[in-house]
């Protein structure tokens, strides 16, 4: 899940202007960054650092780290260099046979410095360029190493950046006089909108004038160049004193973007979408973390037109599907580049499936993966906890769902946000009873229960508070026997549903303390109850996500939390 960026051009630029490219991939990790150009080594723990000197360099490669092999320490930090300190390499990905490779080259006089399989890539260049050119060392490179990579490597001496993909995410940025070499076009959409992405075992030699791509048997390969039709601006706080409340505060203007879109530029591919739905005899969903909770939100929604429906995580997906080529599979991933559901998705080809995406980055894997894919157009989202994108996720699904037969009212939500926005005090008195807490509960029903998984993601990424999201109807089975005298337990309770209202009785008559979150207006005015003023049930749980996020960003702002970038997390999981 790590960010790399490499850069090569006939003109000399600042490594300060280096590190902002680099600063734009931080979601994918922040326990460590580097970078190293002309014999230059630079690396620490924490988030990325601009140097404020004015060095100058026509080529460096970058790098920040989110941790797999090895703790979060200056030393495990890339890039990695050989022992001579002639190769320097920045790696995406898990080397699965580092332990057998790095054996072998301690026998052969290695000295290793990091805990990191990451390592093993630099110390195995330097010992095969001892017999064979570098074309010839990367082809036998795609032979001996097992698992997944995109790698810039430098060699000091030479003048090109070596690219090497299998699995993780690259491409190349084209320029008019310098190359971007990066995990995704966030690091240079700003600067060119022509690039070409890397497609498994491929690898390119960029020099600062050309490139060329290669198979994984060394054979020159002939690649599109791709004009984007999108750039990314680097995003700021404006006012806000955290990027996840600016992103919550954005939902109303990014659902009528997202409207608009599927009225207007995104018409075709919504209308293919509908009919390779309306031809399918069953939709089967593949998803993780917050998309997950989207895709049961979608699944609910799509029995209720009568499509048949399912979902399932994607890190368990060949464990559970059936599949054949009648099969429509639909990815739904905010990034587009979540290793496990690209997994899923080659297990589901594999099987002749059709495959289907929502996602919110734009030429993403599972995007060039797909037959048809629609955007969410949430725009880019820094902070870590998905707020604005899981949102657009469920509006789109339950557009598609209004499109099939369901009757909402999709285009008066972003009113009906604008509302509860008005009412966020309650959600501050709310937060202040209860931060101090160590567990929570909530509970929800039918279309309430993704929503209760969704806020109890939230809650524990954000507030760092052991939270379970559950069916109401499985508290009886196990998980009551945990609530006594104070417990908190939050309970989604649409009117509509009148078996939440049971569940939420029984743990009130063992002591829990009880936040209701209700369209019921007998409620308004009670103690610990969330009053939202809306009759339909599809939005009423929309709007119950939001009252759960903002209740998440005022929890974690008590607790003093780095609400931006939890602990141990990334935005973009690009590892299995």
């Amino acid at each position: 899940m790590c960010g790399i960026v490499g850069i090569i051009s006939q003109n000399r630029f600042s490594v300060k202007d280096s590190l902002q490219r680099l600063k734009k991939l931080e979601y994918r990790g922040y326990d460590s960054f580097g970078y190293c150009y002309d014999g230059h080594l630079k690396k620490q723990v924490g988030e990325v650092v601009i140097p404020q000197n004015g060095d100058l360099t026509n080529k460096i490669i970058c790098h920040t780290r989110w941790a797999t092999h090895g703790g979060v320490t200056d030393k495990n930090a890339h890039p990695h260099l050989s022992c001579d300190k002639k190769i320097a390499i920045v790696h995406n990905g898990i080397i699965e046979n580092y332990q057998e490779l790095r054996s072998t080259l301690e026998k052969t006089g290695h000295i290793f410095t990091s805990e990191t399989d990451s390592e093993v890539i630099a110390h195995y260049f330097e010992e095969k360029l001892k017999s064979m050119d570098i074309r010839s060392a990367i082809v036998e490179f795609f032979k001996d190493i097992h698992g997944e990579f995109a790698i810039v490597m430098t060699i000091q001496g030479d003048n090109n950046l070596y690219a090497i993909k299998r699995d993780s995410p690259l491409v190349l940025g084209i320029g008019n006089d310098t190359y971007y070499l990066a995990s995704d076009i966030y690091a240079f959409s700003d600067a060119t909108n022509n690039c070409i992405f890397f497609e498994n075992d491929e690898f390119a030699i960029v020099s600062d004038s050309d490139y060329q791509f290669y198979d994984k048997k060394g054979n020159k390969i002939t690649k599109t160049i791709q004009q984007l039709g999108w750039t990314q601006h680097t995003e700021d706080k404006q006012d806000y004193d955290h990027f996840m409340i600016k992103e919550i505060m954005e939902e109303p203007t990014v659902i009528e973007r997202l409207i608009f879109s599927l009225k207007n530029e995104q018409k075709e591919n919504l209308n293919k979408f509908l009919e390779i739905i309306r031809s399918s005899k069953k939709i089967t969903f593949v998803a993780a973390g917050s998309s997950y909770h989207a895709s049961l939100f979608g699944v609910y929604l799509f029995h209720k037109v009568g499509v048949n429906a399912q979902t399932l995580i994607a890190s368990e997906f060949d464990n559970y599907v059936g599949l054949d080529d009648q099969s429509v599979v639909i990815a739904i991933s905010q990034s587009g580049e979540t290793m496990d559901v690209i997994e899923a998705l080659k297990y589901a080809k594999n099987k002749g499936a059709r495959i289907l995406s929502i996602v919110n980055v734009p030429y993403s894997t599972i995007q060039r993966m797909s037959e048809v894919s629609l955007n969410i157009y949430a725009g880019q989202e820094v902070c870590v906890a998905a707020t604005k994108t899981f949102i657009n996720q469920v509006v789109l699904l339950m557009y598609i769902a209004h499109l099939l037969g369901l009757d909402v009212d999709v285009e008066s939500l972003s009113n009906h946000i604008e509302n509860l926005f008005k009412t966020k005090d309650k959600i501050i008195q709310i937060a202040e009873e209860i931060y101090k807490v160590d567990d929570l509960y909530i509970l929800g029903r039918g279309i309430g229960y993704p929503i209760a998984r969704e806020i109890a993601l939230k809650i524990k990424e954000i507030c760092y508070i052991h939270a379970e999201g559950m069916m109401g109807g499985e508290l009886k089975h196990g998980t009551i026997a945990l609530i006594e005298e104070g417990t908190v337990v939050i309970s989604i309770m649409p009117k509509s549903n009148p078996a939440i209202y049971s569940n939420t009785k029984e743990v009130e008559a063992r002591g829990a303390k009880i936040i209701r979150i209700t369209n019921d207006i007998s409620t308004t005015g009670e103690i610990n109850v969330m009053h939202i003023k809306v009759e339909d049930e599809t939005i009423f749980c929309i709007l119950s996500t939001i009252v759960g996020q903002l209740l998440t960003y005022y929890v974690a702002l008590k607790r003093g939390n780095p609400i931006d970038k939890p602990r141990n997390l990334a935005k973009s999981v690009t590892v299995k």
